[in-house]
């Protein structure tokens, strides 16, 4: 059975920081591009952050320059590492494998999602 399992969530204060994890059982993600999204109480899911198979990453605006994503491969971990926190960062965060990092930017036709992971930035 294929899992992405994210942890790493919690409630924290406006400027600090945290860490997510992805890990993927059930297959070996190395071929695959990996990102995060998050959605936020009645809005849509959105794209923040993806890697490719070879380590390309990509952001969203909104995110840039604040977050940081990486995979380690022989954990089959996928990483989003959030910096300078804000209060409009408060989400519920999910992993998602995309066959390519080109249309990682769409919340469409993922191949698998996480359950998510909560993150609460208080001001």
């Amino acid at each position: 059975q294929v899992q992405l399992v994210e942890s790493g969530g919690g409630l924290v204060q406006a400027g600090d920081s945290l860490r997510l994890s992805c890990a993927a059982s059930g297959r070996t993600f190395s071929s695959y591009a990996m990102g995060w999204f998050r959605q936020a109480p009645g809005k849509e899911r959105e794209f923040v952050a993806g890697i490719s198979w070879s380590g390309e990453t990509i952001y969203a605006d909104s995110v840039k320059g604040r977050s940081t994503i990486s995979r380690d491969r022989a954990k089959n971990t996928v990483y989003l590492q959030m910096n300078s926190l804000k209060p409009e960062d408060t989400a519920v965060y999910y992993c998602a494998a995309d066959t390519s990092i080109q249309t990682m930017r769409s919340r469409l036709n993922k191949t698998y999602w996480g359950q998510g992971t909560q993150v609460t930035v208080s001001s």
